[in-house]
């Protein structure tokens, strides 16, 4: 079959002029829904993250919890352990102001102890044998050695006496 002219003639417009406010917009969709998506897909990552910074603060926590319980048990090697955790998660940098104070305010009791010790005994710094036991000894030095990562984080000067109790071993 061969192709027949129309029995109406065909006529060709060329627009010239600037193209019409609906047309640039149309233009712009594809690049519009390419910009949403973009925006949702970092809303969506930055949520991500909030949830896993929150749930390893939470998780901080619970270890910090556990470590100042085990401080306060009552059972004195317990008790070194748990300065020792509350050391490690001193270092930590899910620990912020508020929870360096708290951890902080852990070594009041057993520096204030030590502190007594030596006053009553003839030294600067509480040791030698005999003065107290090992396990008092070992609280003592996991408490110096808390409060001189506290006192760093803070900014906090860290008397002498704690630091030289830190340096010992228990």
């Amino acid at each position: 079959m061969e192709p027949t002219p129309s029995p109406t003639p065909v006529e060709v417009f060329v627009h010239t002029g600037p193209a019409e406010w609906w047309e640039v917009l149309a233009a712009l969709g594809p690049l519009a829904v390419l910009l949403g998506a973009l925006i949702a897909g970092v809303v969506g990552w930055r949520t991500l993250q909030q949830k896993a910074e929150a749930d390893n603060r939470s998780e901080w926590w619970k270890r910090a919890q556990w470590a100042l319980d085990a401080v306060h048990s009552g059972d004195k090697q317990r008790g070194a352990v748990g300065l020792k955790v509350l050391t490690v998660l001193g270092e930590s940098e899910l620990a912020g102001d508020g929870e360096l104070a708290v951890l902080h305010a852990a070594t009041e009791r057993p520096l204030g102890q030590a502190a007594q010790q030596a006053r009553h005994g003839a030294q600067a710094v509480p040791s030698g044998p005999g003065q107290f036991d090992d396990d008092d000894r070992a609280i003592h030095i996991a408490a110096a050695q808390l409060r001189e990562v506290t006192d760093r984080r803070l900014g906090r000067p860290t008397p002498a006496w704690i630091r030289a109790l830190g340096q010992e071993q228990p």
